[in-house]
């Protein structure tokens, strides 16, 4: 299949982007890498009536880092971070997350804001901005707001975006020390979207966060389980326990396949974190 017909235009500003979206008459969706908006128009299953080109707006491409944080623009690619284009102040983990996205071919145009903005809880980047938590920034004609990535992500490709808003950019609060990580995913196929991903964080204050994505409504952090690793917990039964805990309530829906696959993944994640 082949796209419905729609209008196209390229937005060299915030501002313009903003204003296009917010056309009363005409729905609208952005598009820069277009690595998921494309095959989803082909497929017909997003007909809008504008697509937007944000790919040429120089502020979603800046990335800098301040003393506590690092900004990563909306527009910066899988294979920037995957390639050392950006500073990467976590031990490798921005880069060791872009490296195992997809394809290279896909990581070439894929961009952070683009894997945000659809909010697949199968995907990469939300799961590791969550364990490390990250900020995003909202823009649009009349301001700029900030929201924790967990509260942003609503649910199943839903969002708090605002019709007339735009993903800036991510700010990501740096490590006080050595930050050690462990990740793990189950895929049915090299390159493709995670049935179970999770990832593993542990800061230098002993600070743990374990973020869990894959077929679940919406990624979300297994605080039971962080609690029990900083208790010093070490027996697999109790880590267990605590996962079933997370599970009841951030995948209320999985059946015991989903539930011993989550678990799974999990406990290997924390594994290659306790390795490094």
């Amino acid at each position: 299949m082949k796209a419905a017909p729609f209008d196209y235009v390229i937005a060299t500003t915030v501002a313009e982007a903003s204003a296009a979206l917010s056309e009363p008459e005409r729905s609208a969706s952005l598009i820069a890498g277009g690595q998921s908006l494309l095959p989803l128009l082909n497929l017909r299953v997003a007909q809008p009536d504008l697509l937007i080109d944000i790919s040429r707006i120089p502020e979603l491409k800046d990335t800098r880092k301040a003393s506590d944080a690092i900004h990563v623009g909306a527009l910066t690619t899988h294979a920037d971070v995957e390639d050392g284009r950006i500073d990467d102040p976590f031990g490798g983990f921005l880069r060791h997350v872009a490296s195992g996205i997809s394809y290279r071919a896909i990581r070439n145009y894929g961009t952070i804001g683009g894997s945000v903005a659809l909010a697949d809880p199968a995907a990469d980047w939300p799961v590791c901005l969550i364990a490390l938590g990250a900020k995003v920034n909202l823009g649009s004609a009349t301001g700029v707001r900030a929201l924790p990535i967990g509260e942003f992500i609503e649910g199943q490709y839903a969002t708090a975006l605002g019709r007339d808003e735009i993903i800036l950019g991510f700010d990501i609060p740096c490590p006080a020390g050595r930050l050690r990580f462990g990740l793990h995913k189950v895929a049915r196929k090299g390159g493709a979207f995670a049935d179970s991903l999770a990832m593993a964080v542990e800061h230098a204050d002993d600070t743990i966060a374990v973020a869990l994505g894959g077929a679940v409504a919406r990624p979300f952090l297994l605080t039971a389980l962080a609690e029990r690793v900083r208790e010093g917990e070490a027996e697999e039964d109790g880590l267990r326990l605590a996962i079933a805990q997370d599970l009841k309530r951030g995948a209320p829906q999985a059946d015991p396949y989903l539930v011993r696959l989550h678990t799974a993944t999990a406990l290997r994640a924390l594994a290659r974190m306790r390795g490094r």
